[in-house]
């Protein structure tokens, strides 16, 4: 079967998106595969106990997302992605393990080698059969991921198209999937998964040069992350503090920062409450908390507070990004990178009454456009740019390069 064909695309326009369960245990693989097709719009075409039959399915199925496990005999998870990704090179695959040191350092490193997104495993089955958390998390990343590959499938089999001026070509999207709201054929409408969205409005505004650089992303955040700062240490880095909050678990928020530093280059490390912003540091948002920014005297500094979850996320994108305002008001440059839902948008919108601009990654790049989409469509941006060039875009705004 021909991937990225017109019909392959009509076909699965409507159909289920098609899952496989990649787990050594058949206990949690019955339990994944119900939770999955409580869903009308998942199928869950086939479930194997290690990575050796994954690789050998996508031979015989059409799958569009995989689960795939970390640690299994005969062959574990990292070993086969790789090989599952030279056969299918636009499979969306979620790496699932349990939350230690050891697996959030495994998965972010799975991330690198072009796994799109991870969740946390429950610890024990019977916190898997009823967790309700893990289970609307799961739905949400696959119908999202899905979603996304049919809408990157169609942008290939669609006729050329005019590009609008610094936005890119317009297409039919995907509208994006909000953290908690109503997952397709899970209690409410069932709805397209092709559906068109509005066009985008870029802000001309004169930027001012930044004092702080502020960034928010969720599902393929820290790819994206790698590129973006990657790009921006290279040659003449800018001076100034950059604040990341990441949608991620706590575990998994102390490894992010490590990989930024082995990856990019950048001096790294969660943000600690009271700890003052230095020029040159990466701060990132440690999970199960909201990181802010606040005066001090002649100094800012960072605030972690355990306040409730804001769009169904903690940490959340709007408050850090509501505080930049208040702090930087016109000298702050806030970025929304690739993720589901529409976290940042609001508090985007706040930076940008405060005088700030905002930069949003475009669709064609985003693994799920749906919190750079949301801050788009809602004409707070000042340029909506492929990933690879947001880092230019930044040098030549806070580095005058």
């Amino acid at each position: 079967m021909s991937e990225g064909g017109s019909s392959l695309i009509s076909a699965r326009g409507t159909d289920p998106i098609r899952v496989m369960v990649v787990d050594d245990s058949a206990v949690v693989r019955g339990l994944i595969t119900r939770m999955l097709e409580d869903a009308a719009d998942v199928q869950v075409v086939t479930s194997v106990p290690n990575g050796e039959a994954a690789v050998k399915a996508l031979d015989r199925y059409d799958i569009e997302v995989v689960l795939l496990d970390i640690e299994m005999p005969v062959m574990d998870g990292m070993t086969a992605l790789p090989l599952m990704l030279k056969k299918r090179p636009d499979l969306k695959v979620i790496m699932a393990s349990t939350l230690t040191l050891a697996n959030a350092d495994i998965s972010l490193r799975a991330l690198e080698l072009g796994a799109v997104d991870y969740i946390p495993k429950p610890t024990a089955t019977r916190e898997l059969s009823g967790g309700v958390d893990f289970k609307k998390e799961l739905l949400e990343k696959v119908v999202a991921l899905g979603a996304a590959m049919r809408r990157s499938g169609q942008r290939r089999a669609a006729p050329a198209v005019t590009p609008r001026p610094g936005v890119g070509a317009p297409s039919q999207r995907v509208p994006f999937q909000r953290p908690g709201a109503p997952v397709p054929g899970v209690g409410g409408t069932r709805a397209s998964l092709l559906s068109p969205t509005k066009p985008i409005t870029l802000r001309q505004q004169k930027i001012e040069f930044p004092d702080i650089i502020a960034i928010g992303s969720s599902t393929g955040g820290p790819q994206a992350l790698f590129k973006v700062l990657g790009d921006l240490h290279q040659g003449m880095p800018p001076k100034q503090p950059i604040i990341i909050t990441q949608h991620m678990p706590a575990t998994f928020t102390t490894i992010l920062a490590e990989h930024i530093t082995r990856v990019t280059g950048w001096p790294a490390k969660e943000g600690k409450d009271g700890e003052p912003l230095r020029g040159g540091m990466v701060y990132v948002a440690p999970g199960g908390f909201h990181m802010l920014v606040e005066a001090k005297g002649a100094e800012q500094v960072i605030r972690v507070i355990d306040g409730p979850p804001e769009n169904f996320c903690k940490p959340s994108v709007d408050p850090m990004f509501r505080s930049v305002a208040k702090v930087f008001g016109r000298r702050a440059l806030a970025v929304v990178l690739t993720g589901m839902g529409s976290d940042g948008a609001k508090g985007g919108a706040v930076i940008v009454e405060a005088g700030g601009s905002v930069v949003a990654q475009d669709e064609e790049t985003s693994v799920v456009w749906g919190m750079p989409g949301a801050a788009a469509q809602s004409g707070i941006c000042s340029a909506v740019l492929p990933v690879q060039e947001i880092g230019a875009y930044i040098k030549k705004v806070a580095a005058r390069q």
